[in-house]
């Protein structure tokens, strides 16, 4: 990255094409080195204080954002037309996910604490195991997701609990909405008592690739296309010191209709997978993008009704839209691909239409090196199976995704399990009767999966688990009880889960 300086951001309004909001300016050299050595002087003082008092500074910030919620959400609408309700519902989700954080430090089962006592008889010294935090984190914004999935989003709020401070990568479809993001919440926590650069934030594109670089960073989180998240993951492990890279990239969540369901809640199901795919335009990391179902099913006529009578909004970026119109174009062009059903695009200038094709599991499979990537937006493929074995062998190749659905019926339990079997090692979530949208944050959730879902199929980007990213053992072996931290020490002071032997 050079020393100078690029065009100013700004956000495009996706309902008129137009620009929205001030100029925020690009990130510098000077500044993306600044504000990693900010993080790293406050990565020793935010790492060492007490885990409830990390809980009460992450507490703060939800509340700040509770508080700012409206002008937030009116500074967010302009550069994504998400829309009101949904944007109220996705700042609720933001400071709900660091108030989880919050529990998940009071809990304190998140250091994983093992204590093996000494047996001199067999030559056994005493050693006390539990996890800390790796260090400075980057983190990369998500365009669909503008507070969720961004500045203080889930990797922030997951590195922060574990004792990380972040600089965050703003997102070029909402640099006001991260500019505002980053005031409200750093403020809050520099209140709560956390250091001066516990969250930072940079722009541009070329800050982001300074940022992976900086031999600060000890480790970075991504949500993205998979063409930039393998850019950026093949730069983390070039480094003269590779670092951990985690990132959500792309995912086609397969979804299996077995015969009894499609046949006896055709309208149910065909309507579902019409609000699923369409949900956000689209532009979910979970929309279902490959539907399979029996040959002869009356499926596939209600998939086309029921996507027909949808209309969608625009996309978030000119640059997502020309993608997905691309996209579309191609598989227009490819042989064996009956169009469908196409719903309708609104009056905005980034809207785009719905769109299914039809095609065989045999003409699926000879093409499915291309047909099986993932299409961002309102795209999806319903397939026509003519049987249990074919069907599973063609679930047990697909590239990794973050979820695997199966609408079954209750006399169809053992092909509900025959299916599951083909996906549970090409998927991170599993769903029965629902669909992959809408992902709950939980202690429970695994939102993850095998490449190119993920970068790292043993983690999760959403719920308490999460914070396991950021977080690496350190041993301690026959240390006086007074010089271990609490965490190890004989009396459990802060009472947390541990195991002992």
């Amino acid at each position: 990255m050079t020393d100078t300086t690029s065009a100013p951001l700004r956000g495009i309004s996706p309902r008129t094409g137009e620009p929205v909001g001030d100029p925020v300016p690009a990130s510098t050299a000077q500044d993306v080195d600044a504000a990693v050595r900010a993080a790293a002087r406050a990565f020793p003082v935010w790492s060492a204080l007490p885990a409830a008092d990390r809980a009460r500074a992450l507490e703060a910030a939800a509340d700040a954002l509770d508080a700012a919620r409206d002008r937030l959400v009116a500074v967010a609408d302009a550069e994504t037309a998400l829309g009101e309700a949904r944007l109220t519902g996705e700042v609720g989700r933001t400071s709900g996910q660091l108030r989880l954080f919050a529990e998940v430090l009071r809990d304190g089962g998140h250091v994983q604490a093992v204590l093996t006592p000494a047996d001199p008889a067999a030559g056994r010294p005493d050693i006390r195991r539990m996890r800390q935090a790796i260090g400075p984190v980057a983190v990369f914004s998500a365009s669909n997701f503008p507070f969720a999935f961004s500045v203080a989003g889930g990797d922030t709020a997951s590195a922060l609990a574990a004792g990380c401070p972040v600089v965050v990568k703003a997102h070029e479809g909402h640099p006001a909405t991260s500019a505002a993001v980053a005031q409200v919440v750093a403020e809050a926590l520099r209140d709560a008592g956390a250091p001066d650069g516990v969250l930072g934030l940079v722009t541009g594109f070329e800050a982001g690739v300074a940022l992976v670089n900086h031999p600060a960073v000890k480790a970075a989180g991504f949500t993205g296309s998979q063409a930039g998240g393998r850019a950026l993951y093949d730069l983390a492990a070039a480094r003269p010191e590779p670092i951990p890279f985690y990132g959500e990239l792309g995912s086609v969540n397969p979804v299996v209709a077995l015969p009894g369901a499609a046949a006896e809640r055709t309208r149910e199901v065909a309507e579902g997978y019409a609000q699923s795919l369409t949900l956000g335009t689209g532009q979910f990391c979970t929309n279902p993008g490959l539907l399979f179902v029996p040959e002869g099913s009356p499926l596939p006529d209600a998939v086309a009704t029921a996507v027909g009578a949808t209309a969608t909004g625009a996309m978030l970026t000119a640059r997502i839209r020309d993608g997905y119109q691309a996209r579309v174009a191609e598989l227009d062009e490819v042989a064996d691909l009956a169009p469908l059903g196409s719903g309708s695009a609104g009056g905005d200038s980034f809207a785009v239409a719905p769109r299914v094709w039809l095609l065989s599991l045999k003409s699926f499979a000879d093409r499915a090196d291309t047909l099986a990537e993932e299409c961002f937006g309102p795209a999806g493929l319903v397939v026509t199976y003519p049987d249990l074995d074919s069907l599973a062998e063609v679930l047990a190749s697909l590239p990794g995704s973050l979820t695997g659905s199966v609408h079954a019926t209750a006399g169809e339990a053992p092909a509900a399990a025959r299916v599951a079997a083909a996906l549970r090692h090409r998927v991170g979530r599993l769903v029965h009767n629902g669909w992959p949208t809408g992902v709950a944050v939980c202690w429970a959730m695994h939102h993850g999966g095998p490449w190119p879902s993920t970068t790292a199929p043993l983690h999760t980007s959403v719920g308490a688990t999460s914070i396991d990213r950021w977080l690496v053992p350190i041993a301690y072996q026959d240390w006086p009880d007074e010089l271990l931290p609490p965490e190890l020490q004989d009396a459990n002071p802060l009472g947390i889960p541990r195991r002992v032997g």
